[in-house]
């Protein structure tokens, strides 16, 4: 692919206010038409989710969004929309060799394209959408150095021989504050975490850790968690930027707190089902 088609709005007042404008149904409208049929040429049946923000709780019609998702045009074209109304959540979508669609700033979405198909769509216009093409590719993904370990056999019997203690295990599916689930690790429970987790999470898990709710934790970022802390899924608070006070939080029922700045003993990818590792995560301290 080397050609990006920008699709933004036409009005001021609709790049500012976005889905508040009275005319952004009417832009929304074009988008779509143009997006699909940008799909159709592209002869693609299906886009892939990748780079997945998850900064707000996801709807439930989303609810089943992960990284390597392949999903249909039109719910691919309904995930765009939410993009660019600025709603989330956000990813890109892709077809490697094909076609390749992500948000941009301002209701505006790029799009690249094979230069056939630049060329099959001609000239584009519309009433409350502005069309722009120019030579570009896909930016790559900003990671210095991917975590090259793999969830496998060995890193379950790894953490099956921590889990005596306190041992907690982070799943982290999307990048964003609701990217990721956190569990307590159990000699009788981690072939059923290896079950749970989802293809191309990064995993972390974190022994003996303090979890004592401590002042000087209130100005950095830090994970919260509800008592009683059981093997299994937690139940947990983020808490980006910290808290007013300690007594905010252990009232609200989360008397467990962690650093989220806390090293993890062991980092690995979960692989696909075909055992290929195909999430991209960068080593955590190297950003």
């Amino acid at each position: 692919m080397s050609i990006e088609l920008i699709i933004s709005p036409r009005g001021e007042n609709v790049r500012a206010q976005l889905a508040d404008a009275p005319a952004w149904s009417a832009y929304v409208t074009e988008l779509r038409r143009v997006l699909l049929m940008v799909i159709e040429k592209s002869d693609v049946a299906f886009l892939e989710v990748g780079e997945l923000l998850v900064s707000e709780p996801l709807p439930a019609r989303f609810s089943h969004l992960r990284n390597g998702l392949e999903v249909r045009p039109v719910d691919a074209v309904d995930l765009v929309e939410e993009m660019v109304a600025g709603c989330g959540p956000y990813c890109r979508l892709f077809m490697p060799g094909r076609l390749h669609v992500e948000p941009g700033w301002d209701g505006a979405v790029h799009i690249y394209v094979r230069p056939s198909v630049a060329v099959d769509l001609g000239e584009l216009g519309g009433g409350e959408a502005s069309f722009r093409w120019r030579d570009a590719t896909p930016e790559p993904a900003d990671v210095s150095k991917l975590v090259d370990a793999v969830a496998d056999e060995g890193f379950w019997s790894a953490l099956r021989e921590t889990a005596e203690g306190v041992t907690l295990l982070c799943e982290r599916w999307a990048h964003g504050v609701y990217g990721c689930r956190w569990f307590r690790v159990a000699p009788g429970n981690v072939t059923e975490l290896a079950r749970l987790v989802r293809p191309r999470s990064l995993l972390r898990s974190i022994s003996a850790p303090d979890l004592r709710p401590k002042p000087e934790i209130l100005e950095e970022d830090f994970t919260a968690f509800a008592a009683p802390l059981v093997p299994g899924e937690l139940r947990y608070k983020a808490y980006p930027g910290g808290a007013d006070s300690l007594s905010e939080v252990v009232t609200a029922g989360f008397p467990f707190v962690l650093a989220d700045e806390v090293s993890g003993n062991r980092y690995a990818v979960v692989p696909d089902l075909d055992g290929v590792v195909r999430g991209q995560w960068e080593t955590p301290g190297e950003s």
